[in-house]
């Protein structure tokens, strides 16, 4: 199989040849990424290093040689009545889908391509309203919340059909839901307001033919089935074990693609290298067992949890050297 159709079937349960998987370069990966380059007809007001706008109007800055993403300062859209003056970035427009277009026309390997867009509804909106709005607005403003959603969900629209016109396969984003041990906001809240805005998107892209997938932390097991509801295809997590690996697999294997690596928080850190293995085992045996249902991964930033490179070896080995005999031994 090309990684192209190996990934599809292993997130629509088809049984692939071999688990998927993302690994360091030693390893390979089955994926190539994409995204959209900057708006041409954008220019920032601020650009240092360690204090810049982004394209929606949103000053961060970070210390001087930090090495984290930073904060956002100030947000354009404090108040809501400044919307009636606010310029939202131009997802139209097809010259930032170059870079992208000439990467699927280059992929030679047949790999499979997702493109990132930004579908950040809950982060976005932090960095638009402010840390404290984005978290009340649903209460105070829901209204005026549903209005700026709908916003974002027609600009993310346009992102995925510009990216189906290139040949895109999927389409990848981001939101952290979770705590370490429960979920950011209720759960009737979040399937009152947040479940319509992402199913608006996610039915809009597999309408197109692409899958779906999304990156989201911490404990979000009480909304994973909003997302299945949502048509979300593949959730990739790097926490399980605050969730429990078995009850994720119990409660949505076969429901939800999982990609992960093993536990970045628990087993990669505090686990012999041994305990890495057989985690990594672990996955696909919970996971995978749909006849498809899982992919392999990584956590391509080691430094920040203290990963050592025996561990992400031995991780890396037990995916392949198990993933690539798995549907053939197990479901023979």
């Amino acid at each position: 199989m090309t990684s192209r159709e190996r990934v599809k079937r292993a997130v629509l349960f088809q049984r692939p040849d071999r688990v998927p998987w993302d690994l360091p370069e030693k390893w390979g990966t089955d994926f190539l990424g994409v995204g959209c380059e900057q708006d041409p007809g954008w220019k920032p007001k601020v650009q240092t290093e360690t204090r810049w706008e982004d394209e929606w109007g949103c000053i961060w800055e970070k210390p001087e040689g930090n090495k984290t993403m930073g904060q956002v300062r100030y947000s354009p859209l404090e108040d809501y009545s400044m919307l009636a003056n606010y310029r939202f970035p131009d997802y139209e427009n097809r010259q930032r889908y170059e870079a992208a277009k000439r990467a699927v026309q280059e992929n030679k390997e047949e790999k499979f391509v997702y493109a990132g867009i930004p579908m950040s509804l809950i982060h976005r909106l932090e960095y638009l309203r402010g840390h404290e709005a984005g978290w009340t607005d649903a209460y105070l403003y829901p209204e005026k919340l549903d209005g700026l959603l709908d916003r974002i969900c027609e600009m993310n629209m346009t992102a995925i059909e510009r990216f189906a016109e290139i040949g895109v396969d999927g389409v990848f984003s981001c939101d952290d839901w979770g705590f370490q041990d429960r979920l950011m906001v209720k759960p009737d809240i979040w399937h009152q307001v947040w479940k319509p805005k992402y199913k608006k998107v996610y039915s809009f892209a597999r309408s197109k033919g692409m899958l779906t997938f999304l990156h989201s932390c911490g404990y979000i097991i009480d909304i994973l089935g909003g997302f299945v509801e949502a048509n979300l295809n593949v959730i990739q997590m790097d926490q399980q074990e605050n969730m429990g690996l078995g009850r994720l697999g119990e409660m949505y294997g076969g429901k939800l693609c999982f990609w992960c690596p093993v536990d970045i928080q628990n087993t990669m850190v505090r686990g012999t290298v041994e305990d890495v293995r057989r985690y990594a085992r672990r996955l696909i045996d919970s996971f995978g067992k749909f006849n498809g249902g899982f992919i392999a991964k990584w956590y391509p930033s080691p430094d920040g949890p203290g990963h050592t490179w025996d561990k992400i070896d031995a991780m890396s080995e037990a995916f392949v050297e198990y993933g690539s005999r798995f549907y053939r031994q197990s479901l023979s």
